[in-house]
C-alpha cells in the first residue's frame, strides 16, 4: 500500500532549505534553480524539499509560494505558519488525532501504521516520523493563523523519494541503434534504408 504520508529520505534537508528560504526573498517560483542558486541548496537530496513543500501547501503545484509560505518568512507568524503546514500536509493524521502533534513518537508511529497499512519497522514509516519531526523543531501549535485557500490546498501528489509519488524532474530518454548493412554497392539500398530509418524511427 502506498503511503499517503509526505516525507523524505534524508529529512535532514528540511533544516537548511527552511533556514536558507526564510532569509532569502520570495521567489515567483521555487524552482531547483532557485533551491540551487538561490539558496546554495545543491543534489538531489535538497530537490526533495520541492515536492513536500506542495503537499504541505507552502507552494503550488507549479512552484509558486503560497501565501502560506510568506508568513512562514515573517518571523512574528513563521511557527504558526509552520503549524498549519503540517496539519495541511498530514491532515490524516489529525483527522485521526487532532492533537497529533502533542503524541509521543511511539502513538504517532501507531497513526502512521493506521493510515498506511505498512509495518512498524518499515523504512518508510520510519521517515514518515523522522520528517514530521523536523518540520515540528520549526512549528508552535499554540498560535493558529488561517490556512491555505482550496486552490492552495495540497492534493494527494505521491512521495518523490521512494518511487511512490510523482517527482518534479526533466525525463529524457536516449537509445542507440546497432545497424548491420548488407553487402552490396548499390547506393539505392543505402539511401532506402536511412531513408527509412528516418521516417520511422528519428521522428521527433
Amino acid at each position: 500500500m502506498a503511503s499517503k504520508i509526505p516525507y523524505i529520505a534524508q529529512p535532514g534537508v528540511i533544516v537548511k532549505v527552511l533556514q536558507k528560504a526564510k532569509e532569502a526573498k520570495t521567489p515567483d517560483r521555487f524552482t531547483y534553480d532557485f533551491l540551487e542558486n538561490k539558496l546554495g541548496c545543491k543534489g538531489g537530496n535538497y530537490k526533495q524539499f520541492v515536492s513536500l513543500a506542495k503537499r504541505l501547501a507552502l507552494l503550488k503545484s507549479d512552484g509558486t509560494p503560497t501565501d502560506l509560505y510568506k508568513k512562514f518568512r515573517n518571523t512574528s507568524t513563521s511557527k504558526a505558519a509552520i503549524a498549519q503546514a503540517i496539519r495541511n500536509g498530514y491532515r490524516e493524521l489529525f483527522d485521526r488525532n487532532e492533537s497529533a502533534n502533542a503524541l509521543d513518537r511511539e502513538k504517532i508511529k501507531g497513526l502512521v501504521v493506521e493510515v498506511t497499512g505498512l509495518e512498524a519497522s518499515s523504512r518508510v514509516v520510519q521517515l514518515i516520523l523522522q520528517t514530521f519531526e523536523t518540520l515540528k523543531s520549526f512549528a508552535d501549535f499554540s498560535e493558529t493563523i488561517s490556512g491555505p485557500t482550496e486552490e492552495e490546498m495540497p492534493s494527494d501528489i505521491q512521495n518523490e523519494d521512494n518511487g511512490e509519488e510523482t517527482r518534479d524532474f526533466d525525463l529524457s530518454l536516449s537509445y542507440t541503434i546497432n545497424l548491420v548493412l548488407p553487402k552490396t554497392d548499390d547506393p539505392a539500398v543505402f539511401n532506402a534504408i536511412f531513408r527509412s530509418l528516418r521516417e520511422n524511427l528519428l521522428r521527433k
